[in-house]
């Protein structure tokens, strides 16, 4: 049996315990003992970021925000495909998250931290579309902080009426919004349709060619 190696560990603010741990080579968070990410099923997160960017990937000065910096896959996904002059604004909740993320002994997203395009802010991603005066051209979101350890009161008013329509105001005219999910969340799709948005849900493999599947919700805002 492989060994599973405590890389660090912290108390989150609600009290569950997040880790980082290295097992057989792979990189994982776990909250509460529980897998919320890898470094071996990471094609659905980069999808995220190829999917809400790559129409954006010729223009210029661009800007897109991504909730949660997770192991770093969809800002370095983001950073590939988007252009010189983009600005990448990514909200994390834990600074800690930052600090395993930059350390380069973990081999996981310190050359996407230290890109001049990207910028990070330690704080509640609602908080930072709250306090954002500029729109963005694309936003990246995780559906499944409603139902996570990594939840917070204004995350989960993202979902709902009033945070979708923020969300909305948030946007460019054509800018569009999407959300990560381990699942089918139907509701989120009439929520979506009925904020304005036109949708459309998309299922990808957790691994390019092998494995379960995740699900994309494409937003996108009208003129």
């Amino acid at each position: 049996m492989k060994r599973t190696t405590v890389l660090e560990q912290l108390t989150t603010p609600d009290g569950s315990t997040m880790a980082l741990v290295e097992h057989d080579g792979a990189r994982i968070i776990r909250v509460n003992g529980r897998e919320l990410m890898s470094t071996r099923h990471s094609y659905s997160e980069e999808q995220l970021g190829v999917i809400a960017c790559q129409g954006l990937a010729q223009q210029k000065d661009v800007r897109v925000l991504i909730g949660g910096l997770g192991l770093g896959f969809t800002l370095r996904a983001a950073l590939a495909t988007l252009g010189r002059s983009a600005k990448v604004v990514v909200a994390e909740l834990l600074a800690d998250v930052v600090t395993w993320n930059r350390n380069p002994a973990y081999e996981l997203a310190a050359a996407e931290l230290a890109d001049p395009r990207t910028e990070v802010i330690i704080g509640d991603v609602a908080d930072v579309l709250e306090r954002s005066r500029n729109p963005f051209d694309a936003i990246m979101l995780d559906a499944d902080n409603e139902t996570t350890a990594m939840n917070t009161a204004g995350n989960s008013s993202l979902y709902h009426a009033a945070g979708l329509a923020k969300v909305r105001s948030k946007l460019e005219p054509h800018g569009t919004v999407v959300y990560w999910s381990a699942g089918e969340d139907p509701q989120l799709a009439k929520r979506l349709t009925a904020a304005g948005f036109e949708v459309e849900v998309r299922r990808v493999r957790k691994h390019p060619t092998a494995g379960g599947y995740h699900v994309l919700l494409v937003a996108r805002r009208g003129a």
